[in-house]
């Protein structure tokens, strides 16, 4: 049985996290997806800061494969203790 998703793929989709505005979460936050899709190019790349400046928003636009693929990303992402949020 094949699970039905709205996406074609392959697809440019944004993994979106949330966690402190500090080099160690940049850091991570790449190195959690290039786990699964490889080097990411900078221009990938979007960090937004909260209106305080304590957090940041980190968009890395991938170029997904499969919905597993998606999958196994967002279970890494969401799994770190660094990540506060991931959409």
């Amino acid at each position: 049985m094949t699970e039905e998703t709205l996406l074609k793929f392959p697809c440019a989709f944004p993994i979106k996290m949330m966690g402190r505005d500090t080099p160690e979460f940049m850091e991570t936050a790449r190195l959690l997806v290039e786990k699964h899709v490889g080097p990411i190019n900078d221009a990938a790349i979007r960090k937004a800061l909260s209106r305080n400046g304590s957090f940041v928003s980190i968009t890395i636009t991938v170029n997904a494969q499969s919905q597993e693929q998606l999958d196994d990303i967002y279970r890494d992402v969401s799994a770190h203790e660094d990540v506060l949020m991931a959409l």
